[in-house]
């Protein structure tokens, strides 16, 4: 995960404002970090998983996201900052998910998976990122064959295993990225920007950016265009598409998909690069417009059916183009 290679910002950086109204302290760097992380992958989830019965590819999900202590450059202050009993932390945790109905909490310590102790069978690394990447490896094969035993820790010392079932969500990652302030796809995970200015907004303006990014790996743009080429026609197309395919991912999940407009509205008129950049974006205000058609469409599909059910009614511009 991106969060594994930040120790310079804890050991380095004195604490900083949280943020937030309700914000009662200063925040040290690292824990702005796991905010921003835990709410990308809970948007993230939330999208993926309500979205799953309309996606061709689907995976295991269990609503858990871990960090390894280890691979910061100060160990034992990162385990006392988030208040660690062991090296491999609960960096955020889906709400409703198998893992949050289980008990497990955000800062809870993970001591073993499948019956196996964490010390015994996933040493520390060289380098240090490799544990944390084959810990979620281990979780990912495991879920995928049916079930998973996982032991904890809580932060009131308390010990408890339970038997993870996973549910299915759509097959679409969602990373932190460290020192970065756009959002992008790249055909199976959304990468966000540790600095990425739509963390400031509200969570469904912020969860429509995370859609736009997400509709690209379900429409597939990057394989088409590993046939085609990034010609700068269809590169609007497929940013087309993936605007109006936004406001059905966000009505699965039951946010309200009228936020796209208002993500667009936010958005481009106070950044002129980035995620809306003129070359190969259509300018904000036609965005808009694009998207509204969607949200009839949208309310039409609702009353049909009960479900913003996107594979039937929602037809991509990109794929009706020759790429021959």
């Amino acid at each position: 995960m991106a969060g594994l290679v930040l120790a310079a910002l804890f050991v380095a950086h004195s604490p900083v404002s949280a943020e937030g109204p309700s914000a009662q302290r200063e925040l040290y760097p690292l824990e702005i970090f796991q905010h921003r992380e835990d709410l990308l992958f809970r948007v993230g989830y939330r999208l993926a998983t309500a979205n799953a019965p309309f996606c061709s590819d689907t995976v295991a999900a269990s609503g858990l996201l871990l960090h390894d202590a280890e691979a910061y450059g100060e160990p034992a202050a990162v385990r006392a900052l988030f208040g660690l009993d062991g090296d491999i932390g609960v960096q955020s945790v889906a709400p409703a998910s198998p893992a949050y109905l289980a008990g497990i909490r955000q800062n809870d310590t993970i001591v073993s998976l499948g019956g196996e102790p964490i010390t015994g069978k996933w040493p520390p690394t060289e380098p240090r990122w490799q544990r944390g990447h084959a810990l979620h490896a281990a979780i990912d094969t495991a879920l995928a064959k049916g079930s998973l035993s996982i032991g904890w820790r809580s932060v009131n010392e308390e010990i408890a295993t339970r038997e993870i079932q996973p549910v299915r969500a759509c097959a679409s990652r969602f990373e932190l990225i460290d020192s970065s302030k756009g959002a992008s796809a790249d055909g199976k995970r959304v990468l966000v920007g540790e600095n990425f200015p739509g963390f400031s907004y509200p969570e469904d303006e912020f969860a429509a950016a995370v859609a736009h990014e997400m509709a690209h790996n379900l429409l597939g743009h990057l394989t088409l265009f590993e046939k085609t080429g990034r010609k700068r026609s269809l590169v609007r197309l497929s940013e087309r598409d993936a605007d109006r395919l936004m406001p059905w991912l966000l009505a699965n999940a039951g946010y309200n998909p009228s936020a796209a407009i208002r993500f667009m509205e936010t958005w481009g008129p106070r950044h002129g690069g980035g995620i809306l950049r003129k070359r190969t974006h259509d300018g904000w205000d036609e965005r808009v417009e694009f998207i509204e058609e969607e949200l009839e469409k949208i309310e039409s599909a609702e009353r049909e059916s009960g479900s913003a059910d996107w594979q039937a009614n929602f037809h991509p511009l990109l794929s009706r183009r020759s790429f021959k």
